[in-house]
């Protein structure tokens, strides 16, 4: 009698002459992802140029433009080396997105404070200087002012970027005239004040009382400078 132990096992699915069995096999394999629109393609190009201002935005305030380099950014991002030309041209051209991108910020900051008609117009100028101090501390003294450390930095030297932060100071300042405009309306401030140049003397003297407390790493300097400018400026 045979020895049917001994035979050898026959395979349970035997391929077919068509190479049925094979097509099974493949259709058990992962898909291919599929290939994104070019719409979608566009959105995740804008989500990586805006992830990478924002970064660029946060070392610039902290380091400078020029201590801030590309491969940093592009590693905090997560984005190969060499990609930075596919989002910018230029450094110059991230530079301006960078600067761009804080007055943006700084405007809606501004507008949330020097808007705010629950308080007195001055009263909303104070609660803005306090909120600086509390982010200076905050963030141990290491950021200050975008604008007044680029313009410090590259003033002299970039006349592109020379004119894009002037035009983000002069939009502050437009904003604080018009909340003094508010304060001298309602007889806070002498109704014949000087709104505008006094607008224009706060940011003065807020950007170099910023600048002298990111070196003393104090907000005193901070404090002087907003008692005397409400105590004697707007009496």
């Amino acid at each position: 009698m045979p020895d049917h132990a001994s035979r050898t096992a026959q395979p349970s699915v035997m391929p077919s002459q068509d190479g049925s069995a094979n097509r099974s096999q493949h259709a058990q394999e992962p898909a291919r992802p599929a290939r994104l629109s070019r719409k979608a393609r566009a959105a995740r190009h804008q989500d990586t140029r805006a992830a990478l201002v924002r970064c660029g935005t946060e070392m610039c305030t902290r380091k400078g433009f020029r201590a801030t380099g590309i491969e940093e950014i592009l590693k905090q991002v997560g984005v190969p080396k060499g990609s930075f030309y596919h989002f910018f041209s230029s450094k110059q051209e991230f530079g301006e997105a960078v600067i761009d991108n804080y007055a943006a910020y700084f405007a809606r900051k501004l507008d949330r404070f020097l808007g705010n008609d629950s308080l007195p117009p001055l009263d909303r100028l104070k609660a803005f200087t306090e909120d600086a101090q509390q982010g200076m501390i905050r963030y141990r003294f290491e950021r200050g002012c975008l604008v007044g450390n680029l313009g410090q930095e590259l003033g002299e030297l970039n006349h592109a970027f020379r004119q894009r932060l002037e035009a983000v100071l002069l939009s502050w300042q437009r904003r604080t005239a018009a909340c003094l405009a508010e304060a001298a309306a309602r007889g806070d401030i002498p109704a014949d004040a000087d709104v505008d140049a006094l607008a224009e003397f706060f940011w003065i003297g807020w950007e170099g009382a910023i600048l002298r407390a990111k070196l003393a790493g104090d907000v005193a300097p901070m404090q002087r400078f907003t008692e005397i400018f409400f105590a004697k400026a707007l009496a």
